[in-house]
């Protein structure tokens, strides 16, 4: 990889980082065994959270579910914000930090079922289900493009003079979600927190402008940088939220290189990467890499894009 790319260009990565976001409880009563997966805090005062519940038809507003043997996590439903989706409040008094402390040692790496389906948790999942810059807590799936890159491959890149930029994206559910529509202008994205910042948008702004290479490490960059581009094609400061879709055609402004997972099929993730390399390209790309036998998903293979 590292041919393609020479002194002064940059790289940006997503330096989000993943939360023990799946827990397992139960149902008061009936002692049904529930599956809670954290999505993100509403309020932290209130101990908030937005939450998906399985199974959906067992839980009701007012239940509560108990996730440690002790009783001493509760957690009580307040609200019903969709068909699977739940508002939670944390019964549980004490400082924040040792509330999130509490509840992060009970759960789990939010590894997506095609992993956990096939094989158990292990306490190995939440030091592995990270890229290694990782910094910036809120994501429930891992920007996997990020993982393939060791502290190794970072030391060669710093040798070789080639600059790293950072952005915040916090990965969500929706990733998983596959598109149901014909017209791809109707599917629907879960918004996603992100920050880009004014050393970000320095680093990548001066690159373009000195005519070197940005390269955007995973789909997430891509849609944080395009989100947050000018009408001058410049990367500006950025701290709100994106429900971006991007498919092709489109006209990309920040990054001229990608590094793209391969992803299943109908997902956004793929549409994205076929707007980047070219519809055609990218699905010959599929091809040999099912011919090969490539890993697909988050920890699979990955490719490199390059503009022509």
């Amino acid at each position: 990889m590292l041919d393609y790319f020479e002194e002064n260009d940059t790289f940006v990565f997503n330096d989000t980082k993943v939360f023990p976001a799946r827990l397992y409880g139960t149902k008061e009563k009936t002692d049904a065994k529930i599956e809670v997966f954290l999505l993100r805090e509403l309020n932290e005062e209130m101990r908030l959270w937005d939450v998906l519940v399985e199974p959906a038809r067992k839980i009701r507003i007012g239940n509560k579910l108990f996730f440690d043997d002790s009783g001493t996590m509760v957690a009580e439903v307040i609200d019903n914000t969709t068909s699977r989706g739940r508002t939670l409040r944390f019964l549980y008094d004490c400082p924040h930090d040792e509330f999130k402390r509490e509840l992060y040692a009970l759960g789990e790496a939010p590894l997506p079922h095609y992993i956990v389906d096939r094989r158990p948790a292990t306490e190995d999942d939440m030091e592995d289900f990270q890229c290694i810059f990782a910094k910036n807590e809120g994501a429930v799936t891992t920007p996997a493009s990020g993982m393939h890159f060791s502290r190794e491959m970072l030391k060669r890149m710093e040798i070789r003079g080639i600059n790293f930029a950072y952005i915040t994206l916090h990965c969500a559910l929706g990733n998983f979600h596959d598109i149901e529509v014909e017209d791809l202008t109707k599917h629907k994205m879960d918004s996603e927190q992100m920050f880009v910042s004014a050393e970000a948008c320095k680093l990548v702004n001066e690159t373009k402008q000195k005519g070197h290479h940005v390269c955007a490490v995973g789909t997430s960059v891509v849609k944080a940088t395009e989100t947050a581009m000018g009408t001058d094609k410049m990367l500006k400061e950025y701290e709100g939220w994106t429900n971006k879709f991007i498919f092709p055609p489109y006209e990309f402004g920040v990054a001229d290189a990608m590094i793209a997972n391969f992803y299943h099929p109908m997902s956004t993730l793929l549409m994205e990467t076929a707007a980047f390399g070219g519809y055609d390209l990218v699905m010959k790309a599929y091809d040999l890499a099912v011919k090969n036998g490539y890993m697909f998903g988050c920890y699979g293979d990955a490719m490199l894009i390059l503009d022509d």
